[in-house]
């Protein structure tokens, strides 16, 4: 194995080190092959000995098994458009990640549109990139983090109380 590459156990405590400190605003990008490293300081990118498909899986139940963040995914809106003549093996990994991401908050977005998000959150926050040999276009995963025990709805609610109080005499 590459000293430079993380094992599957290795990547698992990577998660479990990260997770704690990190919060709403803070990303975990799973990335293939021809993602680029980022010279943001406050992203880091190692890469996995790990499938795809299984790295996906693995990130998705470290952040599932944290209550206080849960994740809004992010698949790049080409991804549906890729055909197998140009990229052997996209129709069956389109399959697989459907049936990972069935139960998730997702959005599919054009990709500079999801790279301009992480662009714009990295200068203040910290990314996690964990690069695989994934050789198919557009299947990087990006998830957002949020709070897992807050919500949208709540927010918006505690806003309109807060426009709704008295001002401070």
């Amino acid at each position: 194995m590459n000293s430079n590459m993380l094992s599957q156990s290795e990547c698992l405590d990577k998660l479990h080190s990260c997770l704690p400190v990190f919060g709403h605003r803070n990303w975990i990008v799973i990335a293939d092959a021809a993602y680029p490293q980022q010279t943001s300081a406050g992203i880091e990118t190692l890469v996995v000995e790990l499938e795809q498909i299984d790295l996906v899986r693995m990130v998705l139940e470290s952040i599932a098994a944290s209550s206080h963040v849960r994740a809004c995914v992010y698949t790049d809106l080409e991804l549906k458009f890729v055909s197998e003549q140009d990229a052997p093996g996209v129709t069956a990994y389109r399959q697989a990640l459907e049936c990972l991401l069935e139960h998730c908050d997702m959005k599919q977005i054009p990709h500079e549109e999801i790279i301009a998000r992480l662009d714009e959150r990295a200068r203040t926050f910290r990314v996690l990139i964990l690069k695989t040999a994934m050789a198919i276009p557009y299947t990087s995963i990006f998830c957002e983090l949020e709070c897992g025990y807050w919500n949208a709805e709540a927010e918006e609610r505690l806003r309109l109380a807060m426009s709704n109080a008295p001002s401070p005499a």
